[in-house]
């Protein structure tokens, strides 16, 4: 699978190459676009101040620029937390895109969205502060409205960001969990 991993607000961190890592192993062809130009932060207030200052525009141009040399080949979108939800927002504008992983978050969906049977697995803490319960139930309608094949993981007690190693939020056994729940996913693309 021909994979484009999207990272989080806290930039492009090693926890971001090691999972890249982790899906080459896999045997998946993997590209980490660097959205923030070699910027990393070390809280999410500053990674989300960054964000802001770029402005939405401009992230999202960056990284259709990254996808666009590869998209033809038939992409699988994925992303942790804010590149969760640049992920989505390519995946459901390209069709050709063959898979959607969205790791710790979800994005705004067009009311004209509209995919033939797009896979998506999305794996995110419960509860998290970001995706509320009331949101992913309002997102999972729209998905499914929108034609998406929707799968929903959600890990008690572990922090928004639970498969980076080196935050606070990290939960050992519901990373692992997250990542043999989305290698078979890949696979069964």
């Amino acid at each position: 699978m021909n994979i484009m991993l999207f990272h989080s607000t806290y930039g492009l961190r090693p926890a971001v190459r090691q999972s890249a890592d982790r899906l080459r192993s896999a045997g998946h062809e993997v590209w980490t676009p660097d959205l923030f130009e070699g910027r990393t932060f070390e809280t999410v207030e500053e990674g989300m101040e960054f964000k802001e200052r770029i402005g939405k525009d401009e992230l999202l141009k960056r990284a259709v620029l990254a996808a666009a040399p590869y998209s033809e080949r038939g992409l699988v979108y994925a992303g942790f937390s804010f590149g969760a939800s640049v992920a989505q927002t390519l995946a459901l504008g390209d069709d050709k895109a063959r898979g959607l992983l969205l790791l710790h978050g979800t994005s705004d969906i067009a009311a004209t969205a509209s995919v033939d049977d797009l896979p998506v697995q999305l794996h995110v803490a419960e509860p998290d502060q970001f995706e509320t319960d009331d949101w992913l139930s309002s997102w999972y309608l729209q998905m499914r409205r929108a034609g998406a094949d929707v799968e929903v993981y959600r890990y008690a007690g572990a922090g928004h960001l639970y498969t980076d190693p080196d935050l606070p939020d990290y939960d050992e056994e519901a990373a692992e969990a997250t990542w043999r729940v989305a290698l078979g996913f890949l696979e069964s693309l």
